[in-house]
């Protein structure tokens, strides 16, 4: 049986993962302070005996402290949504740099094959449209997002260079906008925000004149691609990456389906017709990106991926889940 490591595995994706490898049959180790995260995340396969639940915080842990082997090291450990990392910024940043150091430590002594989740926002307010690998990003190193883009930034340079000092068998994902059940009502990311506000009848805040753009991706399209991206050998990654042109293996994974921020109010209003809530407009935030949209080539390539969960279908079923876990109980 295979061990894979899973930090923040409490969280939104990472408890999503969690089920995903023990379904596989996976034994799997999950590690989470809880700062994002909840055990009620965990309840569907809390009792599954393959499965161990570890409360700490990755800034305080040392390898020595997580039993292994591990086959696999999956380092998701970050808050992840501005109303959450802005409000720990410091936090966020060494969270972001010790967590991946923690795993990359933990994969270089047991031999593991690790997978950083890193994010788009690395891109900042991009310049190219839409986002391939091989653009470095427009990035304000001393902004309010910047404890989560710059930790991000530098969380993947640790990883390119365990990669070459190392050889350690990693890989990192670029993961643009994700949504779905399990996502925290209170994360102030734009569908969580506007599905609990139209549910709640609540006006439904948009900032700036909603013009900006996002790409929106079901959290089981990521998923899929994780496990795809992990069982790709690591003689097989190296070829890729160097045939592309790219010093290390990062791929973007999101939908490039592109919305204005106002497009995906008026569908969640559509999709909520009883609801009484109303649009209004706000100051837009401190370097919030006007476009994000992933060009997602590499990954269709070297995976044979693609999302498939369309932005209506997926829409629908995170509804039901704010609905009956946090509007009916």
């Amino acid at each position: 049986m295979k061990k894979a490591l899973v930090t923040g595995g409490a969280g939104f994706l990472g408890s999503h993962l969690c089920e995903r490898l023990l379904g596989e049959g996976y034994e799997v180790v999950a590690v989470d302070n809880l700062y994002t995260g909840t055990r009620e995340n965990l309840t569907a396969f809390a009792a599954n005996p393959g499965f161990t639940f570890v409360e700490a915080d990755v800034t305080e842990l040392a390898p020595g402290d997580l039993t292994g082997p591990f086959d696999e090291v999956y380092a998701l450990a970050c808050p992840a949504s501005p109303a959450h990392y802005q409000a720990r910024p410091i936090f966020t940043t060494l969270t972001s740099i010790q967590g991946v150091l923690l795993c990359l430590d933990i994969a270089r002594r047991d031999g593991a094959r690790l997978l950083h989740a890193s994010t788009s926002e690395i891109y900042g307010d991009p310049l190219v449209h839409p986002q391939e690998e091989h653009n470095w990003g427009n990035v304000n190193t001393i902004g309010i997002r910047s404890c989560y883009d710059e930790g991000k930034r530098v969380a993947e340079t640790l990883v390119a260079d365990y990669i070459r000092v190392y050889d350690v068998d990693a890989r990192m994902v670029r993961i643009f906008n994700t949504y779905g059940p399990k996502m925290h009502p209170q994360d102030g990311r734009v569908i969580s925000n506007f599905v609990m506000q139209a549910l709640r009848n609540e006006d439904i805040t948009i900032y700036g004149d909603g013009s900006q753009t996002r790409s929106f991706q079901y959290f089981e399209d990521l998923i899929t691609a994780f496990r795809k991206y992990m069982a790709v050998e690591k003689s097989v990654i190296r070829s890729f990456f160097t045939a592309h042109g790219l010093g290390a293996p990062v791929i973007n994974t999101g939908n490039p389906g592109e919305y204005t921020i106002r497009a995906l109010a008026e569908k969640t209003l559509e999709l909520l017709p009883e609801s009484t809530s109303k649009l209004v407009f706000k100051p837009l935030p401190s370097d919030d990106p006007k476009k994000r949209k992933p060009d997602i080539t590499l990954a269709k390539e070297l995976l044979d991926w693609e999302p498939k969960v369309p932005l209506a279908e997926g829409l629908v079923k995170t509804i039901a889940y704010f609905r009956d876990r946090h509007i009916n109980r």
